[in-house]
């Protein structure tokens, strides 16, 4: 009975542990290299995502976050490439980077974490064309191309998860973020429609919408009062960080998320609520 119950014993040690909800699985985030995406890219990758880090201008920025990544793992999990979403054949060159990246893999994941926000905050009797299209450019143009490829890629492997982050402001509709919202409530209106088009593939589409989060792009323009004004407005009295979405967009990657599918999840804390 003695050797019996070592034996046992010694295959309950030897058991392998059990996979991570990630697995191997390869995901393109976008902004990748700082504020809301670094975190969801580093959050992904714990959950055993294989992450390919798109950013935009500075690669010192993303190179920082790779190292952060690889640096924990025996190979590497994390790789950076550079692209301008709101060019049709750089974001064609992204994908393709992921796939040779890693070839033994497959991607089935992409989070558009990328955008921008006039830090000036126009009305928009203020804005100038310019601005209306280097806005709607990233955000909006951005966004749109990379659903696009992100649904044929995705279905050439069968299923996967399309993730975008769009922002709690296209619910408060304040005034100054006249050309910022409205590019947001066009992806969250192409998200739900690509969600129905993809029907039978599989792959789910959704946002996440965070409230202010804590960011330097959030504090870039913004002075102590107008801080202090949105504080004010969360009944949790802080303004969000980037460990409070990280999680859902983890969630909405994994196969608990599955039936979670066109919806717009608003990660706020209560904020224009």
């Amino acid at each position: 009975m003695g050797e019996a119950a070592s034996a046992a014993a010694i295959n309950v040690n030897l058991s392998p542990p059990p996979s991570l909800p990630l697995q191997d699985r390869v995901a393109i985030v976008t902004g990748g290299a700082r504020g809301i995406g670094k975190a969801i890219a580093i959050h992904l990758v714990s959950l055993g995502a294989k992450v390919v880090i798109n950013y935009s201008s500075s690669s010192k920025q993303a190179d920082q976050v790779i190292s952060q990544i690889n640096d924990s793992y025996d190979k590497p999990r994390a790789v950076a490439v550079k692209a301008d979403i709101s060019d049709p054949d750089q974001v064609k060159s992204l994908f393709d980077a992921a796939e040779i990246a890693f070839p033994e893999s497959v991607l089935k994941i992409f989070v558009n974490s990328a955008g921008v926000v006039d830090p000036k905050y126009p009305s928009i009797m203020e804005t100038s064309i310019e601005d209306f299209d280097w806005t709607f450019g990233v955000n909006c143009r951005g966004a749109f191309l990379c659903m696009k490829e992100a649904a044929i890629r995705l279905k050439k492997g069968g299923q996967g998860r399309i993730i975008c982050v769009t922002t709690s402001l296209v619910q408060a509709l304040k005034t100054r973020y006249g050309v910022y919202i409205p590019s947001k409530v066009a992806v969250e209106t192409m998200v739900k429609i690509l969600a129905k088009e993809l029907k039978g593939t599989g792959i789910t589409v959704n946002c996440v919408a965070p409230g202010p989060i804590a960011t330097d792009q959030f504090f870039a323009g913004k002075t102590e009062e107008m801080v202090k004004r949105l504080v004010d407005e969360c009944p949790l009295n802080r303004i969000g960080e980037t460990k409070d979405v990280a999680p859902i967009v983890g969630f909405l990657a994994s196969d608990s998320g599955e039936w979670i599918n066109g919806q717009i999840i608003r990660v706020n804390g209560g904020f224009a609520c």
